[in-house]
């Protein structure tokens, strides 16, 4: 059996700044796309026998990017849609909701999008481990997710077993390898928030 790898974009102008980015289709920074550029060594070498992509702009150019061939887009990677919150930050949020947590309480709703609660999010991500699942059954290779921080870190918890809310335990950098695997039958995190090795 194959593993799992997560690949979390590159950097964008809203994540250097922890603005909450969901449908908002945001393009990769010059230092994104060289941290894309950056994965390719990690990725190369390995059969996939699956590569699934949020639809988004800075995942399919992460992949891209990174070498990645026989991408599908797949409209469950999204990220989390933060509704109201969307383009604001952490702290934004707080000045008037002290004390929210988006692993707690969700996210209020928007005009345009009303938002996800992680229950919602967690349906997503089953959906998605089951589509890799049908793909890591035999001995054709690993499969690939390229997507967003925290719906990968809502996958990595319900691979592992969890609810989705306690995503909340697995900080994700921008322009990252994860690799979730198993161990005498169960799953674990094999590798996780990996980047090349600097030179020197």
């Amino acid at each position: 059996m194959g593993d799992l790898l997560l690949v979390r974009h590159g950097e964008t102008e809203w994540s250097r700044s922890g603005r909450h980015t969901s449908f908002t289709d945001l393009s990769l920074t010059p230092n994104g796309e060289g941290q894309a550029k950056s994965l390719a060594p990690l990725l190369s070498g390995r059969t996939f026998s699956l590569v699934l992509a949020s639809p988004l702009t800075r995942a399919v150019r992460t992949a891209e990017l990174a070498g990645l061939t026989g991408v599908v887009t797949d409209s469950d990677l999204h990220e989390w849609d933060y509704g109201g919150y969307e383009g604001i930050t952490t702290d934004e949020i707080h000045r008037t909701r002290p004390g929210w947590d988006l692993w707690r309480d969700g996210v209020a709703p928007g005009p345009e999008h009303r938002g996800e609660s992680p229950a919602e999010v967690g349906l997503r991500a089953d959906r998605v481990l089951a589509r890799a699942d049908a793909s890591l059954t035999g001995d054709d290779g690993d499969v690939v997710l390229i997507a967003h921080a925290h719906f990968l870190r809502v996958v990595t918890a319900r691979r592992l077993g969890l609810p989705p809310s306690e995503g909340r335990l697995f900080q994700l950098g921008t322009g990252t390898v994860s690799r979730l695997s198993t161990e005498h039958g169960r799953p674990v995190i094999a590798e996780w928030n990996t980047r090349p090795a600097q030179g020197g």
